[in-house]
């Protein structure tokens, strides 16, 4: 009896101060989501800091109107919102927003930080790489580049069909 309990005890020792070192501890906060952008930003080199090169004669594909389209998408946690400016033929992103897109992961920082619009207006339309950790919410600003530029393409169309009638 006595050498089961001092078994029992001394698994429940070692079990308990196993299980303590599994706690949440970063910042203080309880949890790792806790913590800010900031936060984290202060511990590890930005990875999505690319530096995306646009050729500045580049000209986005189709028949496009010039003037200002705002187009959404469906992202992660809410609504995304890309306005572009279309002059000439050449896109330019003047705003990319988001609703609810949680911070600490790749899509808020990319939409925060411009590095999608440096990617749409490199690729001069929807056709962007995939940002790390953020999926779903490069699809949604994919869908709103394309939804400005299919308003871009209907009013192009009527004002080619005002011009033959």
């Amino acid at each position: 009896m006595n050498r089961t309990t001092t078994i029992l005890a001394c698994t429940t020792c070692a079990l308990a101060m196993g299980l303590t070192g599994c706690g949440a501890s970063f910042e203080g906060s309880g949890s790792k989501d806790a913590a800010s952008a900031e936060q984290l930003a202060l511990r590890t080199e930005d990875p999505w800091a690319v530096e995306v090169q646009s050729d500045p004669a580049a000209r986005a594909e189709g028949n496009l109107a010039d003037g200002v389209y705002t187009g959404t998408g469906r992202g992660m946690e809410g609504q995304i919102t890309v306005t572009l400016l279309v002059d000439g033929g050449r896109i330019s992103c003047l705003e990319t927003t988001q609703e609810c897109e949680s911070q600490s992961r790749g899509g808020y920082e990319a939409i925060r930080d411009g590095l999608y619009a440096a990617m749409i207006e490199e690729a001069q339309g929807s056709d962007i790489d995939a940002v790390a950790g953020a999926t779903i919410t490069t699809a949604g600003v994919k869908q709103a580049v394309d939804d400005a530029l299919a308003q871009a393409e209907e009013a192009a169309a009527g004002q080619d069909a005002g011009t033959e009638a």
